[in-house]
């Protein structure tokens, strides 16, 4: 055995050497190589770090390092995690995902783009004017649907959820509790011909309103000065009538 070679040693060494570390590992470590400034030294270790991939030899279990681009890897063709400003795809780092694939910022993997899904529409409303089914021809009928899925970054985007198109119905009247508000609010403006004629007094058989006391004493002064002119003019006419007669 070399004199620089020891077989006393720490930390998992099968050998080592004081200066260059563990030259092999006991069964079922790993032997890698560590940089230290200037050198590097060997270690044992029980599973490859980050970085590395582990590989078993009859004679010794190795660690190896990923590929520049390769942060973690299953081995040196298949890459399971990228670099800052790689993206992962099928084990490889590449700078731009393939065309039909996109970018995912959150798990730096290329993906498949995503389109955006509806469901069918459901059936046309009730033609419907203000809310009401009743008391109009024309009114207009809505249908809608559902987003079922919903587009990724690069996917197409969601069609409308609703539609709307004109209508023609069977004009119907309105039961009680269906007119909408501007029909009641038009009702109160303007009443029937039937509440009209109600609304307007019919005077028509009724007694005429009593007089008050002041206007029947101012009656009967009138009356009293009506009957002294008459009185007056008819002495003037006999008078007048004797003196013509008179011998």
């Amino acid at each position: 055995m070399h004199p620089n070679v020891s077989q006393g040693c720490q930390g998992g060494c099968a050998t080592c050497s004081d200066y260059n570390g563990c030259l092999s590992c006991k069964p079922r470590l790993f032997f890698v190589l560590e940089r230290i400034g200037m050198k590097q030294i060997g270690v044992c270790l029980s599973s490859c770090p980050s970085g590395y991939y582990g590989t078993r030899y009859p004679d010794i279990n190795k660690c190896t390092k990923c590929k520049a681009d390769c942060d973690t890897c299953f081995n040196k063709n298949f890459c399971t995690k990228c670099k800052s400003g790689f993206y992962l795809h099928l084990g490889k780092c590449l700078d731009n995902c393939p065309e039909g694939l996109e970018a995912n910022n959150h798990t730096m993997e290329c993906v498949s783009i995503v389109h955006c899904e509806a469901s069918e529409w459901s059936p046309w409303s009730p033609c419907m004017k203000k809310g009401k089914t009743c008391g109009f021809k024309r009114g207009t009928e809505t249908r809608v649907r559902e987003i079922t899925q919903h587009p990724s970054a690069k996917g197409n985007l969601c069609p409308p959820t609703s539609e709307t198109r004109k209508c023609t119905v069977q004009r119907k009247k309105c039961q009680k509790g269906e007119r909408g508000k501007k029909g009641r609010e038009r009702k109160r403006k303007k009443p029937n011909k039937e509440e009209s004629k109600d609304a307007i007094p019919d005077n028509k058989g009724l007694e005429p309103s009593r007089e008050t006391p002041e206007q029947r004493e101012n009656k009967d002064k009138q009356q009293q000065k009506k009957r002294k002119v008459q009185d007056k003019q008819q002495k003037s006419s006999v008078d007048l009538f004797w003196g013509l007669k008179s011998p």
